[in-house]
């Protein structure tokens, strides 16, 4: 799948994709929405409202209100692509994302996945 594919993917289908991923893991819908909330800056409330609308995943990225300074800790390899070493930014954002809901699904705590 091209960047330009997941850039124009539903930001509420990719929203439970991510929710239902750690879920099935014993993780909660609160867990993943503090994650999204955290790397992004938007407010729960916000979430709430973007999840139900049409907004792209592109777009959700693009206009996130305050990305978080310490997103960069976020290291690792999610889907056999180093996240650090993603050369587009937005498609960067998006494997931050699921690395971090991977780190939440494999039961890592909170603090942790949150780099606290």
């Amino acid at each position: 799948m091209n960047n330009e594919k997941v850039f124009q993917m539903n930001f509420g289908k990719v929203y439970g994709l991510l929710l239902d991923k750690a879920v099935r893991k014993g993780r909660t819908r609160a867990e993943v929405d503090e994650v999204i909330c955290w790397l992004t800056g938007y407010s729960a409330g916000q979430l709430e409202q973007l999840r139900s609308s049409d907004l792209c995943y592109g777009d959700f990225f693009q206009n996130a209100p305050q990305p978080h300074p310490n997103r960069g800790l976020v290291k690792g390899v999610v889907c056999g692509v180093r996240v650090e070493e993603v050369e587009d930014p937005l498609m960067r954002e998006i494997r931050r994302l699921d690395k971090l809901i991977d780190e939440l699904a494999k039961g890592k705590p909170m603090e942790k996945v949150l780099r606290k």
